[in-house]
């Protein structure tokens, strides 16, 4: 694969793309991404004000709704108003904070990064029609799913390790959800991106001295938002393998252009991801 920037990526014009965590970041770089190739961007985000600002400098359609990802209610409200989309991109997320729980009593990185978007794509599902991606992160590689306790109520909480959990469900996710529309026949595809080490307000509400040291490693050694966004941008409108893991070729693919990564074998575990999936719909109400 060549290095892919921005200036390959094909027109969007006459496309609509929903980018959750639009308001800044990496969500704000890929929308920006988006409307300058044409296509009309659907910020979905919690923060509405801090999203306008962002629209408001975006050269194409754009519009602003109102998503929560740590309350059910307003996943299927937000869900509810969307007619048709070409592409979901499940963005938004949270890393290392305190322990906190979402409106529904999840804990807020497991209820947030997974449960939000896994309920999200699936009010949605019927109405996208070309791809789902879901960003995970390197950062998949330290967790583990704890299926009797994904939200950590009956053990000791680790904010890294609760991250972690978080993003292997995302990865794990992206993957069953490629298998069952591939069973089902359907010409919808599932994939998933990671971002490398990506300069953005994510490393900074762990509320705790950490947040020097990210804030200082963001600025010594992290890539932009922009090149953090390529990965997604990439998964979101290129020719992809279905399924496929996308992520910086640099080392460890920390920082640089997008090419085929592969997430670990926890990530790949097949009865698990069904297990996950099982749980998840209880969880989020879907069955």
């Amino acid at each position: 694969m060549s290095k892919w920037t921005t200036a390959q990526l094909p027109d969007q014009t006459g496309r609509t793309i929903i980018v959750t965590g639009a308001n800044s970041g990496l969500g704000a770089a890929t929308a920006r991404a988006l409307s300058e190739a044409g296509a009309r961007v659907i910020l979905a985000c919690r923060n509405v004000d801090k999203a306008e600002q962002v629209a408001a400098r975006l050269p194409g359609r754009s519009e602003v709704r109102a998503l929560d990802l740590a309350n059910l209610n307003s996943v299927r409200a937000f869900a509810d108003s969307i007619e048709r989309v070409d592409v979901l991109i499940n963005n938004a997320g949270v890393m290392a904070l305190p322990l906190r729980r979402t409106a529904d009593g999840f804990e807020m990185q497991f209820g947030t990064n997974h449960l939000g978007h896994f309920a999200l794509t699936n009010l949605l599902l019927d109405r996208i029609t070309d791809r789902v991606v879901t960003v995970a992160s390197g950062a998949h590689r330290i967790g583990k799913i704890n299926l009797d306790d994904p939200n950590w109520e009956r053990r000791r909480y680790d904010r890294w390790l609760a991250y972690g959990q978080s993003k292997l469900a995302n990865l794990s996710f992206a993957y069953e959800l490629q298998r069952r529309l591939a069973g089902e026949g359907s010409a919808v595809v599932s994939v998933a991106a990671h971002p490398g080490y990506a300069a953005t307000d994510l490393m900074s509400h762990t509320e705790t001295i950490q947040d020097r040291f990210m804030w200082l490693g963001n600025r010594m050694f992290a890539q932009s938002a922009e090149q953090g966004a390529l990965p997604s941008l990439f998964a979101a409108t290129a020719d992809i393998e279905p399924g496929a893991f996308y992520g910086p070729d640099g080392f460890l693919g920390l920082r640089g252009y997008p090419t085929r990564g592969a997430g670990n074998a926890a990530s790949k575990d097949r009865v698990l991801a069904g297990e996950l999936w099982e749980l998840s719909e209880k969880l989020c109400g879907l069955i």
